[in-house]
């Protein structure tokens, strides 16, 4: 388990092993999700960068008789 301390000024640093896994580069932004008690920072891509990412997908939807076209 990675652990990290909050300074004075509410500011924590991501362990580099964690910033080099995910490729967090310098000036990501990054969302925060609240559960209750517990943050998630998820980091945020451009529409751009998000291009092509579910190439190949399987978009069939098996839909019920009443609301097929």
């Amino acid at each position: 388990m990675k652990t990290v301390v909050v300074s004075s000024k509410y500011q924590v640093v991501i362990p580099k092993e964690v910033r080099e896994d995910i490729g967090l580069k310098a000036g990501t932004k990054l969302e925060i999700i609240m559960y209750g008690n517990r943050i998630e920072l998820i980091p945020v891509h451009s529409m751009k960068k998000l291009k092509g990412m579910f190439k190949g997908i399987n978009t069939d939807i098996k839909r019920e008789d009443d609301r097929k076209r």
